[in-house]
């Protein structure tokens, strides 16, 4: 039987755990080929490094994936994140397009702002046309920042109560008719987590783990890498979700134990053994 094949179209940082270099280990521990489109290459992550070396790589998307389609390749899932532009939002719907084959789930995790804020880097027209691209999803991955600012609602700062976060979920089911998962929930003031809903039965599904204060850099991209890893290899909704959260939380306390610059990403190395047992593998 073929193994299972994840098309993870993001940036690279060279040096910073977010994007490609937390998709791919993540994926390939959970047994997954993971084949990985570069949209950006940037010498660091963008959460503290000044003078930023950036090369745009979107000339490079669609020779790739139709070099891709020109070989045979099929792929259980795409799964997109951090895109720098509207153009390369554009690519990637044409990339869908060309990839997508009976069976194909396809992910976005539209990564676009954090802690009530778009990134600097997008214009306010940018959430409008995520939108576009969460609505030929299967699957999306927002925090609530994102889900706030594709439903043109204002944010609320944490704590949430049930009602509101499904609330949420219920909105952002108007713009895909899938999975919607929503990250950044804290029910309590000492609680993390998130919550899903399937459209296809109406169920809702919360988990959360012990909530670390402090702002830790690219845990988005692992929740989201685990949680996709966990959907392709048919965990199903909540077992995909609890080893999400699960998982990302271990890499948090882990990076406390052991790495004091937190801004510079999690030592999700360290905990990447517990992967396979927290999918059930």
């Amino acid at each position: 039987m073929r193994q299972k094949r994840i098309a993870a179209i993001h940036d690279i940082s060279g040096i910073g755990k977010c994007s490609l270099t937390v998709a791919l280990p993540i994926i390939s521990v959970a047994g997954i080929e993971c084949a990985v489109m570069p949209t950006a290459l940037l010498s660091t992550h963008t959460g503290g490094f000044k003078n930023i070396y950036i090369e745009d790589l979107a000339k490079s998307i669609m020779p790739i994936a139709n070099h891709w389609k020109s070989q045979g390749f099929e792929f259980d899932a795409i799964y997109s994140g951090y895109l720098g532009s509207m153009e390369q939002v554009d690519l990637v719907k044409d990339c869908i397009s060309v990839l997508k084959g009976k069976g194909t789930l396809v992910v976005v995790d539209p990564v676009m702002g954090d802690n009530g804020k778009l990134y600097q880097t997008f214009s306010p027209e940018f959430p409008l046309k995520m939108r576009e691209l969460c609505a030929e999803a299967d699957i999306i991955t927002p925090n609530v920042t994102e889900a706030c600012l594709m439903l043109s609602k204002e944010y609320a700062a944490p704590p949430y109560t049930k009602e509101y976060v499904e609330s949420l979920l219920l909105e952002l089911g108007e713009i895909c008719k899938g999975t919607i998962v929503l990250t950044g929930v804290c029910l309590a003031e000492n609680e993390q987590g998130a919550a899903a809903y399937s459209i296809n039965d109406g169920r809702i599904s919360f988990i959360s783990c012990n909530r670390s204060p402090g702002i830790y850099h690219g845990t988005g991209d692992i929740f989201a890498s685990v949680f996709v890893s966990g959907m392709v290899l048919s965990k199903g909704m909540e077992k995909s979700l609890k080893a999400a959260v699960e998982f990302t939380g271990l890499a948090i306390e882990n990076t406390k134990e052991n790495l004091p610059d937190l801004w510079y990403g999690v030592n999700f190395e360290g905990v990447l053994s517990e992967l396979p047992k927290l999918l059930g593998d």
